[in-house]
């Protein structure tokens, strides 16, 4: 409850700043009117307090005009679009910093930092980010310059959030209808397959069943945060490796469900296996029932109802709260929030609203995804690495080749070239956030032990952080065969 009482006061203040920014921009409320113009916008500082409980929530909420202070607080900058928007936001929250219960806002503030530096140097956005978290997080520098990882990884497992959110809002029922071949075929076949070699290897080794269980479970699946990403930086959604590989990832979403639902009951020796997975499928149902009903007689008139008032914060709050609401409630029934988020997301990409919902959503999304890339680098262990180097290199590597020359397999046999299958198969290749919660959670009930969990956890890691060279990789290959037309 302090978490989620943390997430909601951070994104009515998030919400609210950007709201306040916009009005004295007199910037009109069209949905794509991310443009600040005129006016210099005013700094928000947010500070928590000491005893770090949400409880309280926002302590300080304080708007401090250009050129004014509060307890040092450092002049805003003025801002000439979205982005500006936010780093000058991010300026403004930097100027209150105090101690070890500023980490978030530290990092919210680098995060204004680290894009316009890889724009310069002409690298993706992702690898700044994880280089900033692994020199930032418990395993970097001095033992780390973040004291409190916990609040991080709470607004970086938001940033999820509102992402799936967002590319739920790309995907309505009859586009999810007609990706099925992609989504039941594909997706499934991928799942299953890997899951069940990763498994096969893991017995090998010498583990438990319950192990071989979450290892293949969790290692099948990729990141949709990381592809999603590179697929959008790229514009190649609409490409048919992208059209594959977002039916994938979806099938892979819905199979956290039953992996997040059994993993606790595999601790009492698996009996249960057949009870989890009848759970997960009730509260599923139960879940998907709710969204529906939510979407055709709550979300549609509430929208209208708060478009017709003209008042942006109501409309911003109103998203925040359909996001977070949506995302409580399949969590609350045993489910992944992102579940949630997502399928919310889908409901609504049939509102006359979706564009509106999509121009006000994209500031927080940029920014708190980018806290996710952080907190994907605060996993990479250098000290563990540099211990057991050949290990953990064997390990990364024998999971992005099994999965990838499984994905290129059977994308082949599904229909795709040469060329587009091996994309797709590099760009899957990695492992998803979702790992470390499966992970995390075996090794709480006992299924993992601490060395082979961190060990894990280190690897996963390093997967994302190779895929943005996976898919540069991918793409060449690609080239290469088009050039020489090999089908």
């Amino acid at each position: 409850m302090k978490s989620n009482r943390l997430i909601v006061a951070a994104s009515v203040a998030l919400s609210t700043a950007i709201v306040d920014a916009r009005r004295h921009s007199n910037t009109p409320f069209h949905p794509r009117s991310s443009a600040l113009l005129g006016r210099r916008p005013s700094s928000v500082v947010i500070s928590f307090k000491d005893d770090g409980h949400a409880a309280t929530g926002v302590t300080s909420f304080l708007r401090v005009p250009r050129g004014g202070s509060v307890e040092g607080a450092a002049a805003a900058a003025t801002a000439s679009s979205s982005s500006g928007m936010i780093s000058s936001l991010l300026s403004g929250l930097s100027a209150y910093i105090k101690g070890a219960k500023s980490d978030t806002l530290c990092l919210l503030s680098i995060t204004a930092v680290v894009a316009p530096i890889c724009k310069r140097l002409g690298i993706s956005n992702i690898i700044g980010f994880l280089a900033a978290g692994m020199a930032l997080g418990p395993n970097g520098i001095k033992g780390g310059l973040i004291a409190d990882v916990h609040r991080t990884e709470m607004l970086a497992d938001l940033g999820i959030v509102f992402f799936l959110f967002e590319m739920g809002l790309h995907i309505n029922f009859d586009t999810l209808m007609s990706m099925k071949k992609d989504v039941f075929g594909l997706g499934l076949a991928q799942v299953v397959l890997t899951a069940s070699l990763v498994a096969g290897i893991a017995k090998l080794c010498g583990l438990s069943s319950a192990a071989m269980v979450v290892l293949g479970g969790g290692l099948a699946l990729s990141s949709s945060a990381f592809v999603l990403q590179l697929l959008k930086d790229k514009q190649q959604l609409e490409t048919r490796h992208g059209k594959s590989s977002l039916g994938v990832l979806i099938l892979q979403d819905l199979a956290v469900v039953p992996l997040l639902v059994i993993t606790p009951l595999l601790a009492g020796g698996g009996g249960g296996m057949g009870k989890a997975f009848a759970s997960a499928g009730v509260a599923f149902l139960m879940a998907i029932s709710a969204l529906g009903v939510c979407g055709k007689y709550i979300f549609d008139p509430l929208f209208d109802w708060v478009v017709s008032a003209s008042n942006q914060e109501a409309f911003v709050g109103l998203i925040l709260a359909t996001v977070l609401g949506m995302s409580f409630l399949t969590e609350g029934l045993g489910l992944s929030n992102t579940l949630g988020s997502f399928a919310s997301g889908m409901i609504l990409a049939t509102s006359k609203h979706k564009e509106k919902i999509e121009a006000e959503l994209s500031p927080f999304r940029a920014v708190l995804v980018g806290l996710f890339f952080f907190s994907v680098g605060f996993e990479i262990d250098l000290a563990l690495i540099a211990s057991k180097f050949g290990l953990v290199a064997s390990i990364v590597l024998g999971i992005m080749a099994l999965k990838g020359s499984i994905i290129t397999c059977l994308c082949r046999l599904f229909g795709l070239t040469l060329a587009e299958s091996q994309r797709a198969g590099f760009l899957l290749s990695e492992v998803s956030e979702f790992a470390f919660v499966a992970f995390r959670m075996a090794r709480s009930h006992g299924i993992l032990d601490e060395e082979t969990t961190r060990l894990m956890l280190t690897a996963v890691s390093l997967t994302m952080a190779l895929t943005p060279f996976a898919e540069e990789l991918g793409a060449r290959i690609a080239s290469s065969l088009d050039k020489n037309k090999i089908e």
